[in-house]
């Protein structure tokens, strides 16, 4: 491969000094990606509506040694909770405790020899932020839930950045044996930090029917990057369910794949993004069904107004041996202004006959006349344009059954939007 000098990945003016956790050889791998691969551009088909110029020409720094921080950033004191800030571990603001049945311990907590398997089944070739990811983590949450254990409290990972200009490289690795139950939620939010950039790699295992959900909400400050990507791998009879809410944040991506391994799975993807100003997030999935007698629900509805920019592209692959799969794949978006751009692709790649199989996208306006409707009912017009958006986009907060989660989605709406949805 041909080493692209002047426009290679490595050539970014980021300062990258710190300790890093991979396995040597898998850094060096990483680091060799970047000397010969270049960030993608809008000709780069995955990323034809996002651009990465303003992370790329960042002046990124590595914090090298922790920082300490005082406060509580959990969503309920009955969650065990797991906090990175700048991208270390804060073991004073994370849980002394957690249930029998469980492994669960920051990388930087792990013996030298667990952490060195950790990390090879991430693709890195042409995948630069995959690379920059594995060349430079320096800690994440690791969790092994034992064969036919239930644990009962919600795991929650939280992501704080702080100061500015700060590169944040996470590396999660989530593991749930065969016939358990676990619950996640993934948390990013900002404390008095701007400009900096999250790159967060989660790799999750849902073992032979387990059940695995994820509830993501990401609130960092409307200057920040982040790019976080989940890749899933489904075994029989399993259900993993993942939804996504993007509140904040100046230009986020969001990389789903899930590739289903086993018959009579369930894959559930929800998505909600509410933007404003200049902010562009991106919602990527894919969801791969290499075997037969499996379902996939995917649900993605925006509000974007301004002049931000969503974007979704939804792919579904359907294998020649993968027959009556049921895999049903909508995206819905409302503008609120004329500045206001989505850019929507949902895709079907079906190569089986035996399959049912839809995709959908709508992007419009609110629709005046019932505005009108509601405005003759003695609403003023800003609350009749708020219930509308309201009840839209709460078909797919009603999807997501932790209340704590779903009530600090409704505090962020009424501070960042002044909104009220009941």
């Amino acid at each position: 491969m041909q080493t692209i000098e002047k426009e290679s990945a490595a050539s970014v003016n980021w300062q990258l000094n710190g300790s890093f956790l991979l396995h040597p050889e898998l850094r060096k791998k990483a680091l060799d990606v970047l000397d010969n691969t270049a960030f993608p551009t809008t000709k780069t088909e995955a990323w034809k509506y996002t651009r990465v110029a303003k992370i790329k020409n960042s002046h990124l720094s590595v914090q090298e040694n922790p920082v300490s921080l005082i406060g509580n950033y959990g969503l309920s004191a009955d969650h065990i909770q797991y906090v990175f800030i700048n991208g270390h571990f804060s073991e004073e603001l994370s849980s002394k405790s957690y249930p029998e049945g469980m492994k669960i311990l920051p990388l930087s907590k792990m013996d030298e020899a667990e952490v060195r398997v950790l990390g090879g089944n991430v693709l890195l070739d042409g995948e630069v932020f995959s690379a920059i990811n594995t060349a430079y983590a320096t800690d994440g949450l690791y969790v092994h839930v034992s064969a036919k254990m239930q644990i009962e409290p919600v795991i929650e990972i939280i992501q704080i950045n702080t100061e500015k200009n700060i590169l944040t490289n996470l590396r999660h690795v989530l593991v749930s044996e065969a016939f358990s139950e676990v619950k996640f939620i993934q948390r990013s939010l900002s404390v008095d930090g701007s400009d900096n950039f999250t790159n967060v790699i989660s790799e999750i295992h849902v073992g032979k029917n387990s059940k695995v959900t994820i509830d993501k909400l990401q609130e960092e400050h409307e200057s920040c990057f982040q790019i976080s990507t989940e890749l899933v791998n489904q075994h029989q009879d399993s259900n993993f369910t993942i939804n996504t809410v993007t509140l904040n944040g100046l230009l986020v991506r969001n990389n789903l794949t899930i590739e289903v391994d086993g018959q009579n799975c369930e894959s559930n993807l929800n998505g909600a993004y509410i933007l404003n100003g200049n902010q562009h997030v991106d919602n990527h999935t894919v969801v791969d069904h290499k075997v037969a007698n499996c379902e996939s629900n995917e649900l993605y509805k925006g509000v974007i107004d301004g002049k931000a920019t969503a974007v979704f592209n939804g792919k579904v692959y359907v294998r020649k041996d993968a027959q009556k799969i049921n895999a049903f794949q909508s995206n819905a978006n409302v503008l609120l202004s004329d500045d206001a751009t989505v850019n929507s692709k949902p895709e079907l790649e079906i190569y089986a006959d035996d399959v049912k199989c839809s995709h959908g996208s709508t992007t419009g306006q609110l629709d005046e006349e019932a505005v009108f409707y509601l405005r003759a009912r003695g609403l003023s017009e800003a609350s009749a344009r708020q219930l509308m958006v309201g009840a839209f986009i709460e078909d797919v907060i009603q999807k997501i059954e932790n209340e704590v989660f779903t009530d600090r989605i409704h505090t962020v709406l009424k501070e960042r939007f002044n909104w009220v949805i009941e």
